[in-house]
């Protein structure tokens, strides 16, 4: 998210990258193709090049003061502590808070929610959904990020009365329904489960007006897009569209070119572009060493995020390291939402020390002060490295990316730093070695097993939760029983 004290910290050059390219329809038809502008050039490691704009932008801002928005929205950018625009939101906020189609690139961290979601709830402010017609849409790819835009955007739409539904899969969907048919004006979804509430007919889009891309490019590749284009073919043909990620690629080129029409274009800095406060390090392990040192560098002090392919491996992982002394705990899409989501409080609150997890970690997940991120698998995608990293390092903060690698692996994550414009550090590490400790604060674990149990005041929450259902369903058992004895005694 942006809670940030200030975003000085960031190179404020927010020049937009514009080449030649081609417009694209609004209805959701064949895409058409648009004269006159030029050959588009030949992209560069699989991404395409952005449109040209062809309606010139309005100029970047510096301050949210400048930008014409609601009152209340600057008083709650003041208590959230954001003091200035991020230069995303800077350069993007003038622009679609006048209805303009946005293309926006900015790696992680870099404000990009606040610089879709503040125009959104500016131009919806004042009207009211009907039952099942929402107004405003963000589509995001997992339910962690969209929870993630959820809680950054709630603030501000309370500030103007707009009610917002986060419609995500691993969750009651009966609840869901009932929440969009009591209105909300803003639904943050992913593609499945609203495609699902769309079937039963619990949803319209025919309404919005306004819809968000968040993360296109995973959407694309985690196989979505048809969802995706099905979605998009609903809303109203002539609203505003608005598309951020953090990559831009030739997946996402079919969406910029049917859907979005003459867009103003900013890229924050090159999708492969390391943050400048990130330290990045590859840690030739021998495989048989492999488990003592990640061990120990999850003992140390501090919370660590450490990524593994599958979830069987998380698994495995996470319970070796609970039996050895180091509070962690698993987050993988084998996990129930709500599981998920306490998982994640407990991490933010420092309750668990380790977080051990799948890809589904890999965005959507913003935790203040977390400066270190390990890869105990190595992904098999630069994307999925800048993702993962991206978790570290955040809003200007420092941190440091560890790729442990067998020397089966070598070759390859030579060729996938290549890929993703990294020169990381490069050092022979074993289990217990000066180096180690130097790099990542690793040391011994106890050795003593710990269990993971809810906090304190969850637990009474829970307690006090489960007694006020014990009491409803014996009031609900309770009532008949009085009308057949006034029955009978008539």
């Amino acid at each position: 998210m942006n809670r940030t004290r200030s975003n000085d910290r960031f190179d404020r050059n927010r020049s937009a990258d514009a080449a030649a390219g081609k417009g694209g329809s609004r209805s959701g038809s064949t895409p058409r193709r648009s004269g006159g502008h030029g050959r588009r050039p030949a992209a560069v490691q699989g991404e395409f090049a952005p449109p040209r704009t062809i309606t010139r932008g309005l100029p970047a801002v510096d301050s949210f003061a400048d930008l014409g928005m609601p009152e209340q929205f600057l008083a709650e950018l003041g208590r959230q502590g954001v003091s200035a625009p991020f230069p995303i939101q800077g350069a993007t906020l003038p622009n679609s808070l006048v209805g303009r189609d946005v293309l926006g690139r900015g790696r992680t961290g870099s404000g990009k929610t606040l610089a879709f979601g503040l125009a959104l709830l500016a131009r919806i402010a004042g009207q009211r959904a009907e039952p099942h017609r929402p107004l405003g849409l963000i589509l995001v790819p997992t339910r962690e990020l969209a929870q993630q835009v959820t809680d950054a955007l709630t603030p501000y739409a309370r500030c103007v009365q707009l009610r917002m539904a986060t419609v995500v899969g691993g969750m009651s969907i009966g609840r869901q329904a009932g929440v969009l048919r009591g209105g909300a004006e803003v639904v943050v979804a992913t593609p499945g489960r609203l495609k699902d509430l769309i079937d039963r007919g619990d949803c319209r889009l025919n309404h919005v007006g306004i819809t968000v891309l968040d993360e296109a490019d995973q959407m694309a590749d985690m196989g979505f897009m048809p969802q995706v284009t099905a979605l998009l073919d609903q809303v109203r043909p002539k609203g505003q569209r608005m598309l951020f990620s953090a990559t831009l690629d030739r997946n996402v080129d079919l969406l910029v070119r049917r859907y979005l029409s003459d867009p103003v274009v900013h890229s924050v800095d090159p999708s492969a572009g390391a943050v400048t406060t990130m330290e990045h390090h590859v840690l030739h392990v021998h495989g048989a060493d492999k488990h003592a040192t990640t061990t120990e560098i999850a003992a140390r002090d501090g919370r660590v995020i450490m990524f593994l392919d599958t979830k069987h491996a998380v698994d495995r992982l996470t319970r070796d390291l609970l039996n050895s002394g180091v509070r962690a705990a698993a987050l993988h899409g084998g996990k129930s939402q709500p599981q998920r989501t306490r998982t994640l409080a407990q991490f933010k609150t420092g309750h668990v020390s380790v977080l051990v997890a799948t890809n589904v970690a890999a965005r959507g997940i913003h935790v203040d002060n977390l400066d270190l991120v390990v890869n105990v698998d190595p992904p098999t995608d630069h994307k999925d490295y800048l993702h993962r990293g991206g978790r570290t390092a955040r809003a200007g903060e420092s941190g440091s990316v560890v790729t442990l690698v067998t020397p089966s692996q070598r070759r390859g994550m030579v060729r996938l730093m290549s890929d993703a414009g990294i020169r990381p550090q490069t050092t022979q590490v074993r289990s217990g070695d000066e180096a180690l400790r130097r790099i990542t604060g690793a040391q011994a674990p106890s050795g003593i097993p710990v269990v993971i149990t809810a906090p304190v005041a969850e637990r009474a929450q829970r307690s006090a939760s489960s007694r006020r259902r014990r009491r409803s369903a014996s009031a609900t058992l309770r009532a008949p029983v009085r009308k057949s004895v006034v029955r009978a005694a008539a």
